[in-house]
């Protein structure tokens, strides 16, 4: 195993998390992504760690001048200050006429990699950025001549006690580069149809040192590249007692057999309007009101709005917002990745003590994914942390349709990694809407599994008794029966 002495580190904490603790220090790597994704921000990263750290570092540019980098660094707030750069020019003019004169590579080539070689021996840095091989790559032609002189650049690296970062557009299956080069970090853009463009990086390789695998969600701000470690809920525990918190509504924990337990996920859904959001944020009140913190992550309403009509249901948010006890944010899920987002949570509730969290509505969450056909795989990993951390989950979900429990296919797939289910429906009843209740699971233990009305006034929720003379009241439209037949009955 590598010593954490022997780290090198990206200047970019997400990226030195996916890493382990770091570059490995003394080899070559590879980074490579299409033009416009941030390999020379990211380089210039990887060299401003080691100035603030004292080392040597060498940026040795072939398409860009000194001036542009210097650009890209002030368009960042960065100064250069303890790094070198410099320009590593192909072609020059042997003619005198100003025009270029383009020798066969078998003496250009090792003439380039000669000039390389001694910049880095004259500067003898410890950090070097070569951007890029793109040049050099179309330069060789030929395959071999390409691998040669990778071969002797990565020996003279190694003999000099050398970390090289080496960039490219592209990196083709078979290319000697994949070999060689000790690691490989990708970088991609996918452009959804709307909204801005989504960036991901990737660990391709690392030789002898382990890695989070798979894609990691990115972005680029003024102040370089910030990198969101793909979540793994297994590394994330803590200790926390198994109870049951209550809602602050004794009807309501009375359905749920006292209540949901710490460290579960609980899905409220409903066609819109029927009271999720109200129903939820009952708890997030409750729970201030024990002197403990909530998130409330909006992604479908303003806050203003939210906070108003908990304000018209008796339910008082301000002062426990001034407090601290409840968080909002509102999220726009055009301008943030599921990856973002799951750092975002995954920070509050490591660094503020959260016991519960609450996101409205997943139909806006799932626009946060290029493909919402890992919405299911984000979620299970979003939650199964917040179980370990033994915070209360609450989810809410908009789903199709009018009256009843609406048997529509719901959008997303996402029942089985709650733990509780309550559904919320309209009915009708002598031509006027009505609400109804229901749990209709609950993974712990017991649970009422009969449907009550479900009223709300300025002094909150209130839930009425089992709708004993009605049936039907599932398909919207219920028929009247007297009570005493219903109870005769069963």
């Amino acid at each position: 195993m590598i010593e954490m002495s022997e780290y090198m580190e990206s200047g970019i904490p997400g990226l030195d998390k996916i890493l382990r603790g770091g570059l490995p220090r003394n080899h070559m790597y590879a980074l490579y992504g299409v033009s416009g994704s941030g390999k020379t921000t990211l380089s210039l990263q990887f060299l401003l760690k080691g100035a603030e750290t004292g080392e040597g570092c060498l940026y040795i540019g072939t398409s860009e001048s000194e001036a542009e980098i210097r650009q890209v660094a002030q368009s960042h707030g960065w100064s250069l200050e303890g790094i070198t750069i410099t320009r590593l020019l192909y072609h020059t003019d042997k003619t005198g006429t100003g025009q270029t004169m383009l020798y066969p590579v078998e003496v250009e080539l090792p003439q380039i990699v000669d000039r390389l070689i001694k910049m880095i021996e004259g500067y003898n840095p410890k950090r070097v950025v070569f951007d890029s091989l793109s040049e050099i790559r179309l330069l060789a032609g030929q395959m071999s001549w390409y691998q040669s002189q990778l071969l002797f650049l990565k020996t003279f690296l190694e003999s000099r006690d050398c970390t090289a970062i080496f960039t490219d557009t592209i990196i083709e299956p078979g290319s000697p580069l994949r070999t060689i080069a000790h690691g490989e970090i990708e970088l991609s853009r996918i452009e959804p149809n709307y909204g801005p463009e989504r960036r991901r990086l990737r660990i391709d390789k690392l030789r002898g040192h382990s890695f989070v695998s798979g894609f990691h969600d990115y972005t680029i701000v003024r102040g370089g590249v910030i990198v969101f470690p793909r979540l793994i809920s297994s590394e994330h525990r803590r200790q926390f007692t198994h109870e049951l918190i209550s809602s602050g509504n004794s009807e309501i924990d009375h359905l749920l057999h006292g209540g949901l337990e710490r460290g579960t996920v609980t899905l409220v859904q409903g066609v819109t309007g029927t009271g999720k959001t109200s129903l939820v944020t009952q708890y997030a009140v409750t729970a201030a009101q024990r002197n403990e913190r909530s998130l409330i992550f909006c992604f479908d309403e303003r806050i203003s709005t939210l906070v108003e009509r908990a304000k018209g249901l008796g339910m008082d948010m301000e002062n426990y917002i001034d407090n601290g006890c409840i968080t909002i944010s509102q999220i726009d899920p055009a301008d943030l990745t599921a990856g973002e987002f799951s750092n975002m949570v995954s920070k509050a509730v490591s660094e503020n003590e959260i016991s519960l969290v609450i996101i409205d509505s997943i139909n806006g969450y799932a626009y946060a994914l290029p493909d919402e056909r890992f919405l299911t795989v984000h979620l299970h990993e979003l939650t199964s942390f917040l179980d370990l951390q033994g915070v209360v989950t609450l989810l809410t979900l908009n789903q199709q349709g009018g009256l009843g429990f609406t048997n529509a296919p719901s959008p997303f797939d996402i029942s089985y990694i709650s733990d509780s289910v309550i559904n919320l429906a309209f009915f009708e009843h002598r031509g006027q809407i009505h609400k109804s209740l229901m749990v209709l699971k609950q993974r712990s233990g017991y649970h009422e599994s009969t449907i009550h009305e479900l009223t709300m006034d300025s002094r909150g929720l209130h839930i009425g008794p089992v709708l004993y003379e009605f049936e039907g009241i599932a398909t919207g439209i219920p028929r009247y029966v007297s009570a005493k037949t219903q109870t005769g009955n069963g």
